[in-house]
């Protein structure tokens, strides 16, 4: 007993006069602006943009012909036999079956070079990130979505977007 009352006192006294001084150097990024607002990030944007709204306008070309089709044969319903009015219904499902399929595709590449360029970009920014924690002696970079309120001192988009811009200014959308 002698000797845990003794442990517990020099424990108390060794914890009570240590002080720990630890600096961690915390800053935060705000991802969302770096992909949106870099020269690159905005090129493939425009380049989307581009592919969608060609894409879209046929479409709608299409779509467009296929209607009138479809009220050309209602016209036609009762003039024409039962057999061949089943036949060219089937024929314009078929056509709309295969606009629709196109459609989608187009949708799917769409999305797929989206998720290209986001990657492209974020393969970039990383050696930045690590370039620049390891020389400003950083010990955590934070996404700003994750952040309530910080400094906005602590705030380093802005240096890493420049960067970003000078090592990718374009990426190519095969």
């Amino acid at each position: 007993m002698k000797y845990l009352v003794k442990f517990f006192v020099i424990t108390l006294l060794l914890f009570q006069f240590t002080n720990v001084f630890a600096q961690e150097n915390i800053m935060y990024i705000d991802m969302k602006f770096i992909l949106n607002n870099s020269s690159a990030g905005k090129n493939a944007q425009e380049a989307l943009e581009k592919i969608h709204s060609s894409s879209l306008e046929k479409f709608k070309k299409t779509e467009e012909s296929l209607k009138e089709e479809e009220t050309l044969l209602l016209s036609k319903k009762k003039l024409i036999k039962k057999e061949e009015y089943e036949k060219l219904a089937k024929t314009l499902r078929k056509k709309v079956m295969t606009y629709q399929a196109d459609r989608r595709i187009k949708n799917d590449e769409i999305t797929k070079k989206r998720s290209f360029a986001r990657a492209e970009l974020l393969k970039a920014i990383n050696p930045i990130l690590a370039e620049y924690t390891a020389s400003n002696d950083i010990s955590i970079i934070l996404d700003k979505q994750n952040i309530v309120i910080g400094k906005t001192e602590l705030d380093i988009t802005n240096i890493i977007l420049d960067k970003l811009n000078k090592k990718l200014p374009k990426i190519s959308l095969q």
